[in-house]
């Protein structure tokens, strides 16, 4: 698995074709998301931001995975419904989950933008190579996308009190 995350960080096309076209890598997938959001947890409570270990390890872990889904689902839609590719919503879990990987430099305070510039460089890929469409597509619906999620996020951290 650690293979597969340091090719999905070096932008391997290969390696996000495999996992789109293999179900098997949905737990890889979910197990790279929460390995992300345990080092960002970790990197937010050595950065002092306020919270005890426990409590920025969870919120990090359960806004991951939550984020995850909701990008995949936002992707996935605003790339087969505006852009016209072809996928599902397991097809990018698995590769936007991947593309995640950057963000495991999360653990290092102050690497976050580097890590967020990475990861979002790993999932025009992603997109790209999930949705089966070219690159100006895929940065459309990462752009769409992220709007969305942006919303989204900003909504239910408001809702469940900043856990997100």
């Amino acid at each position: 698995m650690l293979e597969n995350m340091w090719r999905a960080a070096k932008l391997d096309k290969d390696l996000y074709d495999a996992v789109e076209a293999d179900p098997s890598f949905t737990v890889q997938a979910a197990v790279v998301v929460v390995l992300v959001g345990l080092s960002s947890g970790v990197g937010t409570w050595l950065s002092f931001a306020g919270r005890g270990l426990v409590g920025s390890v969870i919120g990090s872990v359960v806004g991951a995975l939550v984020g995850w889904v909701l990008w995949a689902a936002l992707t996935a839609w605003i790339g087969t419904r505006i852009f016209g590719g072809t996928a599902d919503l397991g097809e990018m879990l698995r590769v936007l989950g991947f593309a995640s990987s950057p963000l495991i430099i999360g653990v290092i305070p102050f690497l976050g933008f580097v890590a967020a510039v990475w990861s979002l460089a790993a999932a025009v890929v992603a997109i790209r190579e999930g949705l089966d469409f070219g690159t100006g597509s895929a940065i459309g619906t990462l752009v769409l996308g992220w709007i969305g999620w942006v919303v989204a996020m900003f909504v239910l951290g408001i809702i469940f009190g900043g856990v997100f």
